[in-house]
């Protein structure tokens, strides 16, 4: 099995592949809905405490977590995807509410999750901590993907500016987003929700994606 870190490019990978191919029209769209999440140790009293900064050190965790026998005390979601043609069907919510039912059948008290915004890729030089306080005429949260969570009861946590940490070579870059890089500099691309670093000299892109923390409290007690 390989370490929490390098468990956690690979899965920082697939995402950014997985988020790229489904802005195209040769995504796959065999699969309405998937998602992925792993059992790890979180504050027993419900705040903030111990989340973390992010997807990579959540994975790192829960491998060191299960490597040392620790118990864990909430459930993480680390992803969850829906190509385009099956948005808007309510499948989010199904998701969610599937995820906490897993939570609550380990008798863990939370559901915890490193969200990816939906509408942060329309302003990617905007700081997480800015977007993740933006609201609607109304007061709920402006970000579609947040006001799932919230409407199904969860409160929004820490913004998390270095969630997921994705390098690649120049060429890799080119191939994942369609661009061309002419020179070293900072580039917004399709689908990021922040500007991808190329140094050319040094041939790597380096990317860290934001996340922001959402909680859900579900029924159940924690596990001891």
């Amino acid at each position: 099995m390989p370490s929490g870190t390098h468990q956690g490019a690979r899965t920082g990978v697939h995402v950014l592949r997985q988020v790229l191919q489904d802005t195209r029209p040769s995504g796959d769209l065999r699969q309405p809905k998937r998602a992925s999440r792993i059992l790890v140790a979180w504050s027993r009293d419900g705040t903030d405490t111990g989340l973390g900064p992010g997807i990579d050190a959540t994975i790192t965790g829960a491998f060191d977590l299960r490597a040392g026998g620790g118990r864990p005390t909430a459930v993480s979601a680390l992803a969850a995807e829906t190509p385009p043609r099956h948005q808007r069907r309510g499948l989010a919510k199904i998701m969610l509410q599937a995820m906490a039912g897993l939570a609550r059948d380990t008798r863990l008290a939370h559901l915890i999750a490193p969200v990816r915004p939906t509408l942060k890729e329309r302003c990617p030089i905007t700081p997480i901590e800015r977007y993740a306080r933006w609201t609607r005429p109304d007061g709920t949260p402006f970000d579609p993907g947040v006001r799932v969570h919230t409407k199904l009861g969860a409160r929004i946590g820490p913004a998390i500016p270095r969630s997921l940490h994705i390098t690649g070579t120049v060429g890799n870059w080119e191939s994942w987003t369609g661009m061309l890089f002419p020179e070293t500099g900072d580039y917004t691309f399709p689908a990021g929700l922040s500007p991808v670093r190329i140094d050319l000299d040094n041939d790597v892109g380096e990317y860290w994606e934001p996340n922001v923390w959402i909680i859900h409290q579900v029924s159940g007690r924690t596990a001891r």
